[in-house]
């Protein structure tokens, strides 16, 4: 009999472990398949601080899972940095319009001047054949330490410093050591890295009298001499590491053309002038055709340099002075925009100028000579650009006020950024 009773003792307590083991199972499989849940419908977060209030969330946009994935038959060292397309990207800028103190210029700074949609920040490149790294100021700095930068142009480079500037700020702030009367050309260094980098304002690359004010506001014809290189830059070539160098849209202004000391023509003549309408092309092609040669020689510097071709504007339903405008908040896809004929003739120049230049005056072992081919990059960003936010606060007195759009510079922080992602990829790996 009591051996009896301890069977039905047994088994109870057999019973008792087998449900408590399977209530274990349970509640391990019922929390796993919460937390799976969970996770594949948070929010994302974006990690942006500074005056703008950050999104809760990337765009609402459906991107597959391996958007940002290489394909396993493509040939990395055969990449192309410059074809690809803006995605989504939930981190957003590494730096804010208030992190890099007064370096911002106050027409590109939109944030603070009230630009009300942020979702133009929430974008990056991708190329379409490989990994871009997202921009790494520690790496740049160390990488370039000792070293000289310039970025050689228009308003668009000092656009594009300003850019880099408030990335490297992230790591170590820049000293100010240089900038000439009108403030157009400056100096900034990095003393812990001992890093210099300036911009040098050289709008046409060549020697020009501009009348011109801060607005764009002309009061007599650009004298330009296509056959002598401004100085301003052309001094500092043998002295520098790496330099950018671009030009573009000054070209499109009316201009009368000097050469031999002599005037030759012009750009949009006026009826008095008695001189040959050249156009803009002409007067494009032969000042490019002198920097590239002036560049290409080996003796005239020191370092790599890069040419970027320009960036275009997107101006619509005008143009600066006729009441354009730049409505758009999101980028749009290769297929929804087209170049514009000028931009087009632009970049042709640029283009055939540069392979000139290389196949003629460059031997096979000289790569110091490099083409950043930016324009196509750019081109599908047309939410990118301050328009009316140029000025601060454009709308508070009045809703309906007639204000300058510039569908031409770049908000900071904005598309242009992802310009330095490109730039450090291709110092780093060749």
């Amino acid at each position: 009999m009591k051996l009896k009773l301890m069977s039905v003792s047994m088994i109870f307590k057999n019973v008792f472990l087998i449900k408590l083991v399977s209530a274990i199972l349970i509640t391990v499989f019922a929390l796993r398949l919460f937390i799976f849940h969970f996770n594949e419908f948070s929010p994302v977060f974006a990690s942006v601080t500074g005056n703008f209030v950050a999104r809760l969330s990337p765009p609402a946009v459906f991107v597959p899972e391996n958007e940002d994935l290489v394909p396993q038959d493509i040939e990395l060292e055969k990449c192309d940095l410059f074809a690809g397309k803006w995605i989504p990207d939930s981190l957003g800028p590494i730096y804010t319009n208030s992190s890099c103190g007064t370096l911002i210029d106050g027409h590109q700074n939109c944030i603070t001047n009230g630009r009300p949609d942020l979702d133009f920040l929430y974008w990056k490149w991708k190329p379409h054949d490989c990994l871009l790294p997202r921009f790494d100021a520690r790496r740049f700095l160390q990488l370039m330490r000792n070293k000289s930068w310039a970025f050689i142009g228009d308003s668009i480079s000092r656009n594009h410093v300003e850019s880099l500037l408030c990335m490297l700020y992230t790591v170590e702030e820049p000293v100010e050591v240089y900038h000439d009367k009108e403030y157009k050309s400056k100096r900034w260094h990095f003393p812990l890295h001992n890093l210099t980098i300036s911009n040098i304002w050289s709008p046409f690359l060549a020697q020009a009298a501009i009348f011109e004010d801060m607005n764009g506001v002309s009061t007599a014809l650009v004298q330009l001499h296509l056959d002598k290189l401004d100085e301003t830059w052309t001094s500092l070539m043998p002295s520098l590491d790496y330099a950018i160098i671009s030009t573009g849209k000054w070209f499109l202004k009316s201009a009368v053309y000097h050469e031999n000391a002599k005037p030759v023509g012009c750009h949009n003549c006026p009826e008095s002038s008695h001189l040959e309408e050249l156009g803009f092309d002409y007067a494009y092609n032969a000042t490019l055709r002198n920097v590239m040669d002036f560049i290409a020689e080996e003796t005239n510097r020191k370092g790599t340099v890069f040419f970027r071709t320009s960036t275009p504007d997107h101006f619509q339903n005008g143009e600066w002075h006729s009441g354009g405008t730049c409505k758009q908040t999101e980028p749009v896809s290769d297929e929804e925009i087209e170049i514009k004929d000028v931009h087009k003739i632009l970049r042709d120049i640029e283009l055939g100028q540069f392979k000139r230049a290389v196949r003629e005056k460059m031997s096979q072992d000289d790569g110091n000579l490099k083409l950043l081919d930016f324009t196509g990059m750019l081109l599908t960003r047309l939410d990118g650009h301050p328009g009316a936010y140029r000025q601060f606060r454009p709308f508070d007195k009045d809703k309906n006020a007639k204000v300058q759009n510039d569908c031409l510079h770049w908000c900071l922080p904005g598309p242009i950024d992802y310009l330095n992602d490109v730039i450090l990829e291709l110092i780093a790996n060749g």
